[in-house]
């Protein structure tokens, strides 16, 4: 198998014993829109490109009104067809949304197979997903994508072999019809319950062991993983492209106060997530808004970071979580681009790389979650020292006195923890 490095820092990789595949891009620009906002959408879509595995020979952009038969217009995708096959192209992939009877006239035109951006993001997905949960996200998306595009696409549907856009259940339903098909998202759809139940389940736990939760979010690639690693002390696998991290992992972190949280890495999102996807995968992003913190992630080194923050505040929204307290955190600041500021001001500026503003961030967690902290004063019987150890843990010890009676504790602790504490001290008397 041959290897590419991309520009990403990452590995191309055909699938096993094949080559990568030579993809050929195709922009899809809206009528009045500039040429460099759908040139941005085509980088970005190269980058998907390349995450899936393939190698971009060529590009080009259509800025024309939409076409029923092409989608991209006649005259442009014959002059497509000719620009892939001199490329050496074997697959060609889409800005934006196709129709089953565009694919169908574009594969006949093109000589080769065709995809568009949602099958490229789900493909993706089909790799990354690692844990049954993810697998089972990942397929009840692919196959709610599928459905509806079932007439008109058994050429699509037929094709064998291990490349992009065929991974997932695509290798093992590729002859299914419709009822089998459908019978099979309703199996999915149970199971995605149950999960949904499970993490339900989890988090009444954790409301009843009052730890606080934070979240971290943001635009694929903005280093999510990177800064849970550094803020959690842990060594997670992070790699520098698009959607590596799918399965939420969730770490301990001790703030300077010395209060325990939980901090949870989510899935990446990205400009118009497909509806298929949020769906899929709701049960896991409903972690966030299960969140006592959210840390926006971004990529400061990014030239457009300014529409990612949008697109993740649009999914945020979209979730119910645009509510809970928010802090903006742009990682990435050692990199060129990386120090210019936000205009707003309130926003906190790190590099998961190399530790710098890491302190800071930590400090403004514990400062942020201290709105619901209260002063108080417990007298511990010596009997029940062992509370002693769940002050410290979940507090700031202020003053400690020793009495005859038992241990005098001055301490700031989260008004949860407090009530707690207060609850098992009058059990004993």
């Amino acid at each position: 198998m041959t290897k590419k490095t991309d520009v990403s820092g990452g590995e191309n990789r055909g699938p096993e014993g094949q080559e990568p595949q030579r993809v050929y891009l195709v922009g899809i620009g809206r009528p009045g829109e500039s040429l460099e906002i759908a040139e941005e959408a085509l980088a970005e879509l190269g980058r998907l490109a390349e995450a899936a595995g393939g190698t971009v020979v060529g590009r080009t952009v259509y800025r024309g009104h939409p076409d029923s038969r092409y989608r991209i217009g006649s005259g442009k995708a014959a002059e497509t067809a000719v620009e892939a096959k001199t490329a050496g192209a074997d697959l060609a992939v889409f800005e934006g949304e196709l129709q089953p009877a565009h694919v169908r006239n574009l594969e006949e035109l093109l000589g080769m197979p065709v995809l568009d951006r949602t099958q490229l993001i789900l493909d993706i997905f089909a790799q990354r997903a690692m844990t049954r949960e993810g697998r089972l996200q990942v397929e009840a998306a692919q196959l709610n994508y599928l459905l509806p595009r079932l007439a008109g696409s058994r050429t699509a549907l037929s094709r064998l072999g291990g490349g992009i856009g065929t991974r997932g259940p695509g290798e093992t339903k590729l002859e299914t019809d419709r009822r089998k098909i459908r019978r099979r998202i309703a199996d999915l759809q149970r199971q995605l319950a149950e999960v949904r139940k499970h993490r339900e389940l989890l988090r009444g736990t954790r409301r009843r062991m009052p730890v606080c939760l934070v979240a971290l979010v943001g635009y694929t690639n903005a280093g999510k993983s990177s800064l849970l690693n550094a803020l959690g002390g842990v060594c997670l696998p992070a790699a520098d492209r698009l959607f590596d991290t799918l399965d939420p992992a969730t770490r301990r972190v001790k703030l300077p106060g010395g209060e325990t949280v939980l901090l949870t890495d989510t899935v990446g999102f990205i400009r118009n997530l497909p509806h298929q996807l949020v769906a899929a995968f709701r049960a896991t992003l409903e972690e966030v808004t299960a969140a006592d913190l959210v840390l926006h992630v971004v990529d400061a080194a990014e030239e457009n970071r300014d529409a990612r923050i949008r697109a993740v505040e649009e999914v945020l929204a979209a979730l119910g979580a645009d509510r809970t307290p928010t802090l903006l955190v742009f990682n990435k600041v050692d990199l060129p681009g990386g120090e210019e500021p936000w205009p707003d001001g309130n926003a906190l500026y790190v590099s998961a790389a190399t530790g710098e503003g890491i302190p800071a961030l930590l400090g403004t967690i514990a400062e942020t979650l201290a709105v619901d902290r209260v002063r108080e004063n417990f007298c511990i019987p010596y009997q029940q020292a062992g509370l002693l150890e769940l002050v410290h843990g979940r507090g700031r010890v202020l003053r400690e006195t020793h009495l005859a009676e038992g241990i005098m504790v001055e301490a700031e602790m989260p008004a949860a923890w407090a009530g707690r504490l207060r609850a098992r001290l009058k059990a004993r008397r």
